[in-house]
């Protein structure tokens, strides 16, 4: 019944390009939607943090519903979940283009296509932990460039069908391209036969010890007991889809409490990169061309970054990488302001496609390092859930801040500080960590060792008795000695 062992090569190449799809999608469409947001601004008649919401609600969804898309995983496999994911996908985009409200667009775009992608993102990041192991940075850095590649393409054809199909043809179009997630998610192939036959003899046990124990027990049992064994099983039912044991986990909390601080001003600066630059002066298309020269940078910082992380300097300590990452991630936003023209804007984008590249290229790697692949499935759910808000909050809290002042930089500084924050409590607290499980396993090895030391301590004191009740010439005395006090005492 053990699961089978990764190929690390083969059809696992056929599954990371499904992955490259489903993650291109799922992290690069709602940044290529505020190529629209200037034009449903007018169009409607709402403010930038009114807009700002189509983005925060499709993000939220697709980390939040993260517990969902692992429970469905772990029920049915990536590949249908994947599929059925991107219909939903699909369904969403074609049913905005028929929104007449704000709040419409909300419920299609927001949630129904960002529950699509959450199907499409969470399966294709744990497939690869099952098809992977010694190859898993690299397979996940090619992976995770789906992201930069189809943002580079999204960028100059959402504005390409924008100008000439409006943004109601354009989600149309959009939500057909959407719908080839399905064929990528029919590329994940379960990997070996030998867990569905463990899961067949296993239900087999289980259907005897179950009928033996019916055959065994009394008819009448209390009704107390019935319901204590019912809140037994429901528990037993939930921790097996995902593990709550992990908030137990000092690693997995260090991880949780970063990103949870971190994605308050991850999405922002890319949401609003390119109506700054409208804002500036500068045209739609050159505008639209800073996220494709962000992707660019970024579709070659995520493999390299991946072949640096699996090199054997980095790898053993990866969390320290990940935390320079997210720092420098933030010193970029933190230095925007000065860029007052075009030239500045591209240099920015180049910068901020390196540092965001470096991240994503780690998020997940540096989480299956913590807690390993077996429990990489629950952590991701619990992991997104907890996301969810902060990334749900982050792009609408800029938006308030661009309103209140009238300006962009004081959006950029904000999101900068606080992953410059996130950056150095990680560096700090993975330290920490580091040093306890050096200390842990220190004290593990003396507790080994005790029993040794104790069993040759008893020896020596067992030998040292023998030794001492023997006779010799230089113990003789004391023996005539010791035979005549109790010849007194017998005698008395």
């Amino acid at each position: 019944g053990r699961a089978p062992v990764p190929p690390d090569g083969g059809w696992g190449w056929a599954v990371v390009f499904g992955a490259f799809v489903s993650i291109g999608f799922a992290y690069a469409f709602p940044k290529g939607l505020a190529i629209f947001f200037k034009e449903i601004q007018d169009f409607f008649g709402t403010s930038y943090s009114e807009v700002a919401w189509i983005s925060s609600i499709m993000l939220a969804t697709t980390y939040g519903a993260g517990p969902i898309s692992s429970i469905l995983v772990n029920r049915y496999g990536s590949r249908p979940v994947v599929m059925f994911g991107g219909l939903l996908c699909g369904v969403g985009m074609i049913s905005a283009a028929f929104c007449t409200s704000i709040l419409q667009l909300y419920i299609c775009v927001g949630f129904i296509t960002g529950l699509g992608l959450a199907l499409n993102l969470q399966p294709s990041v744990i497939i690869i932990g099952k098809y992977f192991l010694k190859r898993r940075p690299i397979a996940n850095g090619l992976a995770m460039a789906g992201s930069p590649v189809m943002l580079c393409t999204l960028a100059p054809l959402n504005q390409f069908l924008f100008e000439n199909f409006g943004w109601r043809g354009s989600f149309l179009i959009l939500g057909a391209i959407l719908l080839n997630c399905c064929v990528a998610g029919a590329l994940f192939r379960p990997i070996g036969a030998a867990t569905a036959s463990a899961k067949t003899q296993d239900a087999l046990t289980g259907k005897i010890t179950e009928d033996a124990m019916e055959m065994s027990s009394p008819k009448n049992v209390p009704m107390e007991n019935k319901i204590e064994e019912g809140g037994k099983d429901c528990c037993e039912k939930i921790n097996q889809y995902l593990d709550f044991s992990l908030f137990k986990h000092r690693g997995f909390l260090i991880y949780l409490i970063g990103n949870v601080l971190m994605f308050l001003g991850f999405f922002a600066p890319i949401v609003f990169l390119a109506p700054y630059a409208k804002h500036t002066g500068i045209d739609e298309y050159s505008a639209a061309f800073l996220l494709s020269i962000l992707a660019i940078v970024d579709m070659v910082a995520r493999p390299t970054t991946g072949i640096i992380a699996n090199s054997k300097w980095v790898r053993p300590r990866i969390q320290y990488f990940f935390s320079f990452a997210i720092a420098f991630n933030g010193a970029c936003h933190l230095l925007c302001p000065l860029a007052s023209s075009y030239t500045g804007l591209v240099v920015y984008s180049s910068f901020f496609g390196l540092a965001f590249g470096m991240v994503c290229a780690m998020l997940f790697e540096t989480l299956m390092d913590l807690v390993g692949a077996a429990r990489f499935t629950s952590a991701v759910g619990l992991v997104t859930i907890a996301e969810c808000c902060t990334i749900l909050l982050g792009p609408p809290i800029g938006g308030t801040l661009i309103d209140t002042f009238g300006d962009y930089k004081y959006m950029f500084i904000k999101c900068g500080a606080v992953m410059v924050l996130a950056g150095t409590f990680l560096f700090i607290m993975n330290y920490y960590n580091y040093c306890m499980l050096a200390k842990e396993e220190k004290e593990k090895k003396t507790k080994e060792e005790d029993p040794k030391s104790v069993r040759t301590e008893n020896e020596g004191r067992n030998n040292w008795s023998k030794d001492t009740t023997q006779v010799g010439p230089e113990l003789e005395p004391l023996r005539e000695e010791q035979e005549g006090v109790k010849k007194e005492i017998n005698g008395t």
